[in-house]
């Protein structure tokens, strides 16, 4: 999402606030209104629960705390108020107020890290058939010396021989008939 900048009142003088889009959309309401609930701000902007929370927080329970939260916390629970906070103060004009982070989940994770497994299944396929078919016959240990220099990320042999494997079962190439530690690349 994109950033804005919101001039902001205080009592201590005006403050130029850089803010998320949804921070800005919740500020925003407090023009009109001094007390806002957390389902009339959900109401208001539209933003689905998980995301104004987090907005909310970022605003009410960071450093920079423009609007007020009652009751006083680090969670924002259903039932919370929010306020503007007129006696914010801070020593510069400018002030950017960063988005809190959502923490990921262990299924999340669990998906990324299996998704670059994937990808780099399909990196390490690619650099051996580059590799050997640029070579055209290559040993075992000169083709693990050849994939350590061309990947950029930590592989372990085993997973490398599995790809090599692969690659023979495929039809992408093949052991030599006389020396069994020794790759032809099939064209």
């Amino acid at each position: 999402l994109d950033h804005c900048v919101l001039k902001a009142n205080f009592k201590s003088g005006s403050k130029e606030l850089q803010v998320s889009l949804y921070q800005a959309l919740c500020l925003l309401l407090f023009n009109t209104n001094d007390e806002l609930s957390l389902e009339e701000l959900k109401e208001a902007t539209n933003i689905d629960d998980g995301e104004i929370r987090r907005t909310l927080q970022s605003l009410a329970c960071g450093k920079a705390r423009v609007i007020v939260k009652q009751p006083k916390g680090k969670d924002i629970l259903d039932g919370d108020k929010f306020f503007y906070n007129r006696d914010f103060t801070n020593a510069l004009y400018k002030i950017k107020i960063n988005q809190v982070q959502m923490k990921e989940t262990n299924e999340e994770q669990k998906a990324t890290e299996e998704r670059v497994f994937q990808d780099r299944q399909y990196q390490i396929d690619a650099a051996i058939v580059r590799i050997m078919k640029m070579r055209k016959s290559l040993s075992h240990n000169l083709l693990l010396t050849e994939l350590y220099n061309q990947l950029r990320f930590p592989v372990k042999p085993p997973d490398l021989k599995k790809r090599i494997e692969s690659l023979i079962d495929r039809d992408y190439m093949e052991r030599d008939k006389e020396n069994a530690n020794q790759y032809n690349y099939v064209a």
